[in-house]
Order: structure tokens, then sequence, then C-alpha cells
């Protein structure tokens, strides 16, 4: 896989406050992601990606800078291989009556196979996020993920 950088940049209508907590709260994070991010988010900490139904851990990692309501960095990584470890920095920035989420997701290991998980993810993740502040309906990212990998096996027993 590639060691670029994937940037996001997404302007959504509320404050820094709300797109802090959408990050940081697990309850708030799964419903419009469907998994809840778990920790203290202080430097240092560990996090976790969970699943908001099973449990299943899917994502950990540490806290490199926390800085509430503007920026938080992590590492990222599959429990199962935590050597192809990432990072994520989400920087969150007023921008008249909305905010600015930038979203630099890099640092990845020659080979990694994170790169090409993460890819897809985060568009999906990001617009959900950005419907569910917004308007209060977030998007069915995981069954949009699955409508999207039977559309790329069904084009490609075409």
């Amino acid at each position: 896989m590639t060691n670029a950088d994937f940037v996001y940049t997404t302007y959504i209508k509320t404050t820094p406050e709300k797109v802090w907590t959408a990050i940081t709260n697990p309850e708030f994070a799964r419903q419009y992601w469907g998994h809840e991010n778990i920790s203290d988010w202080k430097k240092g900490s560990e996090w976790k990606h969970a699943n908001g139904k099973d449990g299943e851990v899917r994502v950990i990692g540490k806290v490199l800078e926390s800085d509430p309501p503007k920026r938080l960095v992590l590492t990222w990584a599959d429990p199962a291989d935590k050597a192809d470890d990432s990072r994520v920095t989400f920087e969150i920035d007023p921008v008249g009556d909305m905010v600015r989420l930038n979203v630099v997701h890099g640092n990845f290991k020659t080979g990694s196979t994170m790169a090409g998980k993460v890819s897809m993810g985060w568009p999906l993740v990001l617009s959900s996020m950005k419907s569910f502040l917004e308007t209060g309906k977030a998007i069915d990212i995981m069954g949009l993920k699955a409508a999207m990998k039977m559309g790329c096996s069904s084009e490609a027993a075409a």
C-alpha cells in the first residue's frame, strides 16, 4: 500500500465543542458511526474503538495529544496487528458559524494493510457525522459499506 496521508476536510454547521463530543463521547459516536470511541482522552492514555452492538474492539491506540475542543492526535492499530499502527489527527477550527474539521490519517508503515482499510471508511464516517450534527439523522454507514461491497463483487463478476 502507500505511505501517503489521507486528508479529509469537512465543514459542519455546529460548534467545536459538539464536534469534539461527537468524536470522544462513546454514546454520541455510536449514533453516527455505529462504534464507540472509549478513553479518558488524556495524553498518554489508551483508547479503543469498539462495536456499539457487541463490544468487539476494532481499533486500539494511544492518545498522543489532546487539546479540547481543538485538536486530538491518536495512534491507530488493529488489535490483531499492533505493529501496523498509524496516526490520526483531528483538527477542529471555528469558521464563522460553522466548524472546519480536518482529519489526517497517516504515518502508515511500508506494506501497511491499515491504509486500505481506512481509505473508504473516513468519507462515510465524516459524512454521517456531518449529517447527524446538522440534522439529527445519521447515515447507515454499515449498510452502505455492505451495499458497496456487494456492488463491487457484482461488477467484478460481470
